[in-house]
Parts: C-alpha cells; sequence; structure tokens
C-alpha cells in the first residue's frame, strides 16, 4: 500500500477532483523520466538520440485517458490525491500505451497518428533525407520495432520505482498479456476471418475490441488505481462493471472514426481503416447484413494493396446502407448505457462519481 493511501473514501467526500491538475503531474514526470533516459541513451551515442525523440513526440500531445482512469480509480479507493505513486503508475500506462500505438501502427502500415507520421513512417523519411544504403522503408520498420521495444522496458522501468501492492502488479501483468493476446487476434483476423465466415465475425470483432482495447483503456487502469489504493474485491467488481463496457464503447466509437471521421480532427485520413483491411464490428455487421454481392465485395477488397478512393466510398455507403454502422451505434449505446447504469451503483464519494461521467462521456463523444 502506498504511502497516503487508504481503504475507505476521502475523509471530505464533497472535495473537488482536480483531474486537471493530475494530468499536468503525469505530463511533468514523463517529461523528466524521457529527458533522463535522452541523457543516457546519449552517453551511448548522439546518433540513438531520434530513438528517444521519436518516443517523446508521440507522448507529447496524448489525451492521458489511462492515467486519468487509473487517477480515479485511485481516489475513488481512499487514494491521497497528492500521492506521488498513482502519478508514476499514469506516466507508465502513456509508456505501454505509446509501445502499442507504434507497433500497432507498424502492423497495420499507417502512414500518420494524431496528424504526425507514424514512427515508422518517421524513420523511414529520416533515411532518405539522409540519404543512406540499403532499403529506407526497412530501416523505419526495423527501427519503429525497437523503439516500441523501448517503450515497454520503459513502461515496466516506470512502474518498478513504485511502491505498488502485489494486486496492483497483477493488474499490469495481465494488462501487458491481455493487449499483446488481443493485438494478435487483431492480426488473425485480416488473413483468417474470410475462411472463418460471417456468422460469428460480430462475436470474433467484439472478442478483439476487448482485449486489444477495452481493457487496458478504460478497466484495468481503474483498476490499478483501486489496487494501488488497497481497494476491496467488491469495489473493483464494481469498477470492472463501470469501466469495461465504457472501454468497449471508446474503441467502437473509434472504429466509427477510423471509417467516417474527419481527417482534420482524427489525424487520419478517411477510411483509413477501410485500407488497412480492419475487420471491426462495423465489418462485422456488414458481413451480416448486406446483400451477398456486397459482402462479397468487402471480403475481397477490404484492405487490398490497391483499394481506391472509389472503392472506399462504395464500402462506406454500403455500411451505411445495409444499417451496419447503425447497428454499431446502437452496441456503443448499449455498452454506454451500462457503464453509466453501474456508475451510478458505484461506492465512490461522488466528486469521483462526477468526475468518471465526465470522463466517460469524452471518451465515447469523442470526434478524434
Amino acid at each position: 500500500m502506498t504511502s497516503g493511501s487508504s481503504t475507505q473514501p476521502a475523509a471530505d467526500d464533497h472535495r473537488a477532483v482536480d483531474v486537471a491538475a493530475f494530468t499536468a503531474r503525469v505530463n511533468g514526470a514523463l517529461a523528466s523520466f524521457l529527458d533522463e533516459q535522452r541523457t543516457i541513451i546519449g552517453r551511448i551515442s548522439p546518433h540513438a538520440d531520434e530513438l528517444i525523440a521519436s518516443i517523446h513526440d508521440l507522448t507529447l500531445n496524448g489525451k492521458r485517458l489511462r492515467p486519468r482512469f487509473a487517477f480515479l480509480g485511485f481516489v475513488g479507493a481512499g487514494g491521497v490525491p497528492e500521492d506521488e505513486d498513482i502519478v508514476r503508475i499514469g506516466a507508465s500506462l502513456e509508456l505501454f500505451q505509446a509501445a502499442a500505438l507504434i507497433h500497432d501502427d507498424l502492423i497495420d502500415r499507417s502512414d500518420t497518428r494524431r496528424g504526425q507520421p507514424s514512427v515508422h513512417r518517421r524513420f523511414e523519411a529520416l533515411h532518405r533525407r539522409a540519404g543512406w544504403a540499403r532499403d529506407a522503408a526497412r530501416f523505419g520498420e526495423a527501427a519503429s520495432v525497437l523503439a516500441g521495444d523501448l517503450c515497454l522496458s520503459l513502461s515496466e522501468q516506470m512502474f518498478g520505482t513504485t511502491s505498488a501492492p502485489p494486486a496492483a502488479r497483477r493488474v499490469f501483468d495481465t494488462m501487458r498479456t491481455q493487449v499483446m493476446s488481443g493485438q494478435f487476434l487483431d492480426v488473425l483476423e485480416e488473413s483468417a476471418g474470410p475462411s472463418y465466415g460471417a456468422d460469428d465475425a460480430v462475436s470474433r470483432a467484439r472478442t478483439i475490441v476487448r482485449y486489444k482495447s477495452a481493457k487496458y483503456s478504460t478497466e484495468n487502469p481503474m483498476l490499478l488505481g483501486g489496487a494501488l489504493a488497497g481497494a476491496s474485491e467488491d469495489v473493483l467488481h464494481q469498477y470492472s462493471a463501470f469501466a469495461l463496457p465504457l472501454g468497449e464503447a471508446f474503441q467502437l466509437r473509434d472504429d466509427v472514426l477510423g471509417v467516417f471521421g474527419d481527417p482534420a480532427t482524427t489525424g487520419k485520413p478517411a477510411g483509413d481503416d477501410l485500407r488497412e483491411g480492419k475487420r471491426t464490428e462495423l465489418i462485422a455487421h456488414a458481413l451480416r447484413l448486406s446483400p451477398a454481392s456486397d459482402g462479397d465485395f468487402i471480403q475481397n477488397r477490404l484492405g487490398a494493396d490497391d483499394l481506391g478512393d472509389a472503392e472506399v466510398s462504395r464500402m462506406c455507403t454500403i455500411l451505411v446502407d445495409c444499417g451496419a454502422l447503425a447497428a454499431t451505434e446502437d452496441s456503443i449505446s448499449e455498452l454506454s448505457d451500462q457503464g453509466f447504469d453501474a456508475l451510478a451503483h458505484l461506492h465512490v464519494p461522488e466528486p469521483v462519481r462526477e468526475a468518471l461521467r465526465r470522463l466517460g462521456l469524452a471518451a465515447i463523444r469523442r470526434t478524434s
């Protein structure tokens, strides 16, 4: 148990929960930690500086969703807001997310992330500008694997500076296993999905959503915060009942934005998920609901290397006309209702409940 933490709600249940101040502390901890790592890497070789610079730039403008859920889980279980361990856990979660993003963009061959070149494209561009030998794309891929691996190592290193109890360590370790398994299932679905058929495609897509994204976006951060504060199993169960459906709704919203989002706000091209061959719940619903000819078109052309703008537009039309978009929006609404119903029965101080409500709404209503 950390210093200043408690298994009971905070004494002043009506004290405002300053999530913004906590977020600023996470930002400061991340910046300081990465500056330290930059110094260490600089002693190895100045040529390796770009490795840590790419991580720094990627983590600079994140939404800090995961640290915020962790913080509210911590304070909701009686943790003292000023505690330093919850800040370090928040920074560790951001570094883990950065690793997941770097590797995911490489796997999906994504060109952009948060409106900037993805890390493998960044290194590829560096190679081209310098006029180095051999293949620029291959260099970018190799460098991004190493940057992602370094992020994983730094995330573990940051977590290791806390006095987190064994219960929190178990959540952290399980979370990482779940994400890697979910990521593999996502890759598997892109290759094997057409041979599996459409009958249980929605179920398969939801499993990927749950383990690749939802659990590490909302549920596990809240459980980490609760475990750090010494929360009971009953409280942790309540946290899961609220956070997991919200996390799934959050990812389904991301899937919708990946097809129909405004590039000016998402930082990605329109229809990007279709070009990448993402077999999301949107696609699963389309395979179930669309006429056979449209389903065959999606199966044959989704993620094709030469997929053109006209075909992307046709897929978007199919997703709307067959009801796949509406079905996904219904799923988002149902999951959101589950989460907010559970929030109403959560045993936390009222300011924490209100902060969780605002955070949950921001996650599912976002446009980027």
